[in-house]
C-alpha cells in the first residue's frame, strides 16, 4: 500500500471511491495538521498526514483503498473552549461527509475531551476502539429502470413510519429482515400500504445517529433517532446486511422497490443539531474538526452553545461550509439515493440568521435556487423551542408545512370543545388563513391528527393524561396538554359504550383527515388501533410499547377496511383534494351553485350569526363537484360528484335536513363513521339513500358523507 497520499482533490468532500482508489477531503478552517487514519480489520490504525490544503479543505488520494475500508481523522489544532476552539487529536473523528459508519460508541470516557470528574482538565485518552468509524462505500448500484414517482401533492397520501418499529413484529417478514430497510421493502408491507392508498412513506430519521449516554444509564435506547451524527449515511443498525457499508446498497434497494410500487420515499431529516450535545458532550466529529464553524456559539462566552432545539446545540447555518454540508447532503439523498423529499425537523432553527426566524434566510434562498433540491417535496416542521419559533404559515412558497393548527382544531372539535366551528371550517378547506396571502395553496398544509410525537390515535381517545413512567423521568417528559378525551374512562375499558364511542371517535378523526383539503398524513399503525398505553413521548422505547403490533390487523380488521374506504373516496373524487382554495362563488361550468356551501343541521345556509349559535358543535358542508374550477394535466375541466359532509360533534343524535332544489334530488350515503367499516347500508344491505329536503339522523359524535346521486 502506498504510504504517502497522492495530492488528490479538494472536491468532493468526504471519501470518494473511483474504481481504482479513494479520494479523501475534509474541511477545517482551524486545523494545523490533519491525519487520515485507516483502520484495519483488527482495529489497528495507520495514520497518513494530509499535506494538501485548498480553501481550508485538507485532501489526499489513496490508491487501492476499496469500499469497506474503515477510516477516521485526527485533527491537530488549538484547544481553547473559552474561544470556541476544541481541536483534539486524541479523538478519532468521524467524517462529516461519511456515507456509511461502522461500530458503536461505547460508554467509555475516552470520547470526551475533558475529565468527567473535573471538566476544567483535559482528557487525552485515545477514543479509538470506543467510537464509530467512517466507511468508504461503493457508489455503483444498478438502478435499472427506476423512476421517481414525482406524484403531485394533491394526489399524495403520506404515511409516517419508523423503519424498525414498522416491521420488527411483522409475521410475514423473514426474521433476519425485521426492523430493517429490507423488511420495509417486503411485499407484505408494501401491499398493506397500497391497500390504504398510501402514495408516500415518510421515514423517521434514517441518518446515522448516536445512542444517548443518559438513556443507556437508565437501560433505555434512543428509538426515534433525532440524534444525527452523519448527514449522508443511512443508519447501519437498520440494515440486515452486517458488512461495513452494506447499508447503502440495502437502502437503495428499498427505495427502488417502493418506487416500483408507486410509493415515494420522504426522509425526516435533522439538520438543526447533532449528537455531540452541549459543551459537556463527547467529541465525535464536528466539535473536534471546527467547532465554531459547525455550531452556533453564544456571543458572550463561546464556551457554550446556542440551543434552539432542546438538545444542547444548534448547527451554525450562518457559516458557508455548514450550509454547504446541508445542501450537499440533500442533493446526495436525491441524486444518489433517489429519495423523493424531506421533512425538516424543527425547521425554524434553520431559518435563524441571528436570533429571529427569517423566512428569507440563506438556507431557504439556497434551496429555492437549487435545481435538484427545489424539485422534490419539502416539508417543514414549522417550529423550534426558541423565542418566536412557532412559524406555522410563515414558510416560503416552495414549502409545505406540518399544520399543527389543523391537528389542534380537529382534536378540539371532536372532543367537544366550544367555539371551534369557524376555525374548523378553515382547516377542512385547506387553511387559507395561513397560506393564501403568500401565494400558496391548500396543498401547503400537511394535515395530521397524530404523529410520532404524542399520543397514538387509539390513545388520543383513551387517555386524558400522559403516562410516561416507563421513560424514567417521573412522568415529567412529554406534552401535558394533549387535547385528548378518554371518553369517560382513563385507559383500557371493557364498557361496551366506552369501547364503541372510542372506535367511532377514531373513525371520525380518520375520516376528517382524509376528507379535508390539503395533504393527509397518517401515523403508522393508527389504522390498526396501535396503542402506546398512554405514553405520549416514546422516543426512548425501542420495544413492544412503541413497535407496530401487526396482530391488530386481524383484531381491528374493520378499522383497516374503514381507513382504506375513506382513502379510496379521496382518491376517486378530486373534490376532496383540490389544488386551489374554494372561492365561495359559482363554479365556471356548474350552474348557479357556489363551489362550497355551509348549512345548519336544519338545512338552511349559515349566516354570520349562525357560526356562534348554540348548535356550534355541528354543521354540514356542500362540496360542488360539477366543474370544480380546475383543469387536469390535459387542460380538461375537472368534473366530479357533489357531496354533503355532515359533522355532528354533539353528544346527542341530530337530524340533518339535506338541501334540495338545485343541490340534489337524492343523496346516497358514501361513508358513515357510526358503522364499523364505514359502509352506510339499510337492513337489506343496500346503500342508504335520502330524498333531498328530508332529514337524515347523524348519530352523536359521528360523521356522515352523502353523495349526490340524482
Amino acid at each position: 500500500m502506498t504510504r504517502v497520499p497522492w495530492p488528490g482533490a479538494a472536491y468532493p468532500l468526504g471519501a470518494t471511491y473511483d474504481g481504482a482508489g479513494t479520494n479523501f477531503a475534509l474541511f477545517s478552517e482551524v486545523a494545523e495538521q490533519v491525519e487520515l487514519c485507516l483502520i484495519d480489520a483488527d482495529g489497528g490504525e495507520t495514520r497518513y498526514e494530509l499535506e494538501e490544503v485548498d480553501g481550508y479543505v485538507w485532501h489526499g488520494y489513496m490508491p487501492d483503498i476499496q469500499p469497506g475500508q474503515r477510516y477516521g481523522y485526527r485533527v491537530h489544532g488549538p484547544y481553547d473552549p473559552g474561544r470556541g476552539l476544541r481541536c483534539d487529536p486524541a479523538k478519532l473523528l468521524l467524517d462529516p461527509y461519511g456515507k456509511a459508519f461502522d461500530g458503536t460508541i461505547d460508554d467509555s470516557d475516552a470520547v470526551f475531551s475533558y475529565d468527567l470528574n473535573d471538566p476544567q482538565r483535559r482528557n487525552e485518552k485515545d477514543s479509538l476502539g470506543h467510537t464509530m468509524t467512517s466507511v468508504v462505500v461503493n457508489p455503483y448500484f444498478d438502478w435499472g429502470a427506476d423512476r421517481q414517482p414525482h406524484r403531485p401533492y394533491h394526489e399524495t397520501v403520506i404515511y409516517e413510519a419508523h423503519v424498525r418499529g414498522m416491521t420488527i413484529r411483522h409475521p410475514a417478514v423473514p426474521p433476519e429482515q425485521r426492523g430493517t430497510y429490507a423488511g420495509l421493502a417486503h411485499p407484505a408491507v408494501i401491499e398493506h400500504l397500497k391497500s390504504l392508498g398510501v402514495t408516500a412513506i415518510e421515514l423517521m430519521p434514517v441518518h446515522q445517529f448516536v445512542q444517548d449516554r443518559a438513556l443507556a444509564e437508565r437501560g433505555l435506547r434512543n428509538y426515534w433517532g433525532y440524534n444525527s451524527i452523519g448527514f449522508l449515511a443511512p443508519d447501519a443498525s437498520y440494515a440486515a446486511s452486517t458488512a461495513p457499508g452494506g447499508c447503502v446498497a440495502e437502502f437503495k434497494s428499498m427505495v427502488k422497490t417502493l418506487h416500483e410500487a408507486g410509493i415515494e420515499v420522504i426522509l425526516d431529516v435533522v439538520y438543526n443539531h447533532t449528537a455531540e450535545g452541549n459543551h459537556l458532550g463527547p467529541t465525535l466529529a464536528f466539535r473536534g474538526i471546527d467547532n465554531a464553524a459547525y455550531y452556533r456559539l453564544t456571543d458572550d462566552n463561546p464556551t457554550y452553545y446556542m440551543d434552539y432545539t432542546g438538545t444542547g446545540n444548534s448547527l451554525n447555518v450562518r457559516h458557508p461550509h455548514t450550509l454547504q454540508l446541508i445542501m450537499d447532503s440533500l442533493r446526495y439523498w436525491v441524486t444518489e439515493m433517489h429519495v423523493d423529499g424531506f421533512r425538516f425537523d424543527l425547521a425554524s432553527a434553520l431559518a435563524r440568521e441571528l436570533h429571529d426566524v427569517d423566512k428569507l434566510s440563506a438556507f431557504f434562498d439556497l434551496v429555492q435556487q437549487d435545481p435538484t433540491v427545489s424539485q422534490v417535496k419539502l416539508i417543514a416542521e414549522p417550529w423550534d423551542v426558541g423565542q418566536g419559533g412557532y412559524q406555522v404559515g410563515n414558510f416560503p412558497p416552495l414549502w409545505t408545512e406540518w399544520n399543527g393548527k389543523y391537528r389542534d382544531t380537529v382534536r378540539d372539535f371532536w372532543r367537544g370543545e366550544p367555539a371551534t366551528l369557524g376555525e374548523l371550517a378553515s382547516r377542512l378547506t385547506g387553511s387559507s388563513d395561513l397560506y393564501q396571502d403568500d401565494g400558496r395553496w391548500p396543498l401547503a398544509s400537511i394535515n395530521f391528527v397524530t404523529a410520532h410525537d404524542g399520543f397514538t390515535l387509539a390513545d388520543l381517545v383513551s387517555y386524558n393524561e400522559k403516562h410516561n413512567e416507563a421513560n424514567g423521568e417521573h412522568n415529567n417528559d412529554g406534552e401535558s396538554y394533549n387535547r385528548s378525551w378518554n371518553c369517560g374512562v382513563e385507559g383500557p375499558s371493557s364498557d361496551p359504550e366506552v369501547v364503541g364511542l372510542r372506535a367511532r371517535q377514531v373513525r371520525n378523526f380518520l375520516a376528517t383527515l382524509l376528507l379535508s383539503q390539503g395533504v393527509p398524513m397518517i401515523s403508522h399503525g393508527d389504522e390498526l388501533g396501535r396503542t402506546q398505553h398512554g405514553n405520549n413521548n416514546a422516543y426512548c422505547q425501542d420495544n413492544e410499547l412503541a413497535w407496530v403490533d401487526w396482530s391488530m390487523a386481524e383484531t381491528n380488521a374493520d378499522l383497516v377496511e374503514f381507513t382504506a374506504r375513506a382513502a379510496r373516496i379521496r382518491r376517486e373524487h378530486p373534490v376532496f383534494r383540490r389544488r386551489r382554495f374554494f372561492a365561495g362563488k359559482p363554479v365556471r361550468s356548474g350552474g348557479q351553485l357556489d363551489d362550497i356551501g355551509w348549512f345548519t343541521p336544519s338545512g338552511t345556509e349559515m349566516t354570520i350569526d349562525d357560526w356562534d349559535s348554540g348548535f356550534g358543535r355541528s354543521l354540514a358542508v356542500f362540496l360542488n363537484g360539477n366543474g370544480i374550477a380546475e383543469r387536469d394535466q390535459r387542460g380538461q375541466q375537472v368534473v366530479d360528484d357533489s357531496f354533503l359532509l355532515c359533522l355532528n360533534g354533539h353528544d346527542e343524535d341530530l337530524d340533518f335536513t339535506t338541501p334540495d332544489g338545485d343541490y340534489a334530488k337524492q343523496w346516497t350515503v358514501e361513508l358513515d363513521t357510526a358503522a364499523p367499516t364505514g359502509a352506510g347500508v339499510d337492513d337489506n344491505g343496500d346503500a342508504l339513500t335520502v330524498v333531498a329536503g328530508k332529514a337524515v339522523t347523524v348519530p352523536a359524535r359521528s360523521l356522515l358523507l352523502l353523495r349526490k346521486t340524482e
